[in-house]
């Protein structure tokens, strides 16, 4: 799984964060609790000298230290006992003293060996939601909330099925997409058609799916990302930011980019995403386009290299209807003209 060295670094200094704030709250209730019954206070400093204790005798030179380790673990057995006596007896939990990680898994370390556990893959995710609200609106564009109603059931010109029933099986198609991610039957999809038929709107679907399943989503325009491509190739500084950003595209586990088409075609926007596209498929990474573009006019703006990458490593989803957009604008002006 690849992650965003920006987004996990958040995502760790958020679980340093809130480890280190559960440590203080522990650690001011033992006081309180201390405080309140001296007699526990006494007991622990005991059990951590019995501990070392049993830590010295085993490793002593000379003579079997089993005899003195055993009495020291029954010594120790008893403190234990009379500590969870008093601490039930003054109506606080048995493991009241303990210090609990929030993270049964990691230890609140925030790895499972050399892998980001869970808990921080779950801070990860919120970063990456944060990140990919200012571009999209994941609070209410998601699968639950996608409406058919804006799609005419009727026939459509030069078409075999109406638009809502082709939506229906877009839908589908991209809701498997999100919910098996990364194994769904395709790897990458297409979205093409006019501006206001939901190509964003269903972005913004796979993309909070993805992203809320710990994967690593990447959402931008198509000009925004070739700017990024080129402003590396001129920056003086070939491990700064804009290397960085051109690394997120590379390899983010799910490249979402919006609008191909509307950047302008130049040899070097042609190079940089000719070798965007080879590479995510190179690797087994996996891209959704939107596009008001068709595939015919994919293939007379591009080289055969990205037309052929495009229409033969992706499955095409072609948007037909009237535009949702000024649907919802004659809707809101009717409503205001009555």
């Amino acid at each position: 799984m690849g992650y965003d060295g920006k987004r996990l670094r958040r995502a760790l200094e958020q679980k340093r964060a809130q480890r280190d704030a559960r440590q203080e709250a522990q650690a001011k209730q033992r006081e309180m609790i201390y405080a309140r019954v001296p007699r526990l206070r006494e007991i622990d400093r005991q059990l951590r000298g019995t501990m070392f204790q049993i830590i010295r005798e085993a490793l002593a030179a000379g003579g079997d230290p089993t005899k003195a380790v055993e009495a020291l673990q029954v010594e120790n057995q008893t403190l234990q006992e009379e500590q969870r006596r008093l601490l039930l007896q003054n109506g606080y939990a048995a493991d009241a003293l303990e210090e609990t990680p929030a993270c049964p898994l990691c230890g609140d370390t925030g790895f499972q060996g050399t892998e980001p556990c869970s808990c921080v893959k779950e801070l990860y995710a919120q970063e990456q939601n944060r990140e990919l609200s200012k571009l999209l609106d994941l609070g209410a564009q998601t699968f639950d909330t996608f409406s058919f109603a804006w799609y005419s059931p009727h026939p459509w010109p030069g078409k075999s099925v109406s638009p809502q029933a082709n939506m229906e099986l877009i839908f589908e198609i991209c809701r498997g997409y999100a919910v098996r991610f990364p194994d769904y039957e395709v790897q990458n999809l297409f979205l093409s058609g006019g501006p206001g038929l939901g190509k964003t709107f269903l972005s913004a679907c796979i993309a909070k799916t993805v992203s809320n399943r710990g994967y690593s989503v990447v959402y931008d325009t198509a000009v925004q990302i070739l700017e990024q491509f080129e402003a590396q190739k001129f920056s003086r500084d070939s491990d700064g930011e804009a290397r960085d950003e051109t690394n997120r595209y590379l390899n983010c586990d799910l490249l979402i980019m919006d609008d191909l088409g509307s950047e302008l075609v130049t040899p070097f926007v042609q190079s940089a995403l000719y070798m965007l596209l080879n590479h995510r498929m190179d690797k087994g990474y996996h891209t959704v386009i939107s596009s008001n573009l068709s595939l015919e006019e994919i293939k007379s703006r591009y080289v055969p290299s990205i037309y052929s990458r495009i229409a033969g490593r992706y499955q095409a989803l072609f948007f037909y209807g009237e535009d949702i957009r000024l649907q919802k604008k004659q809707k809101e002006t009717g409503v205001q003209q009555r």
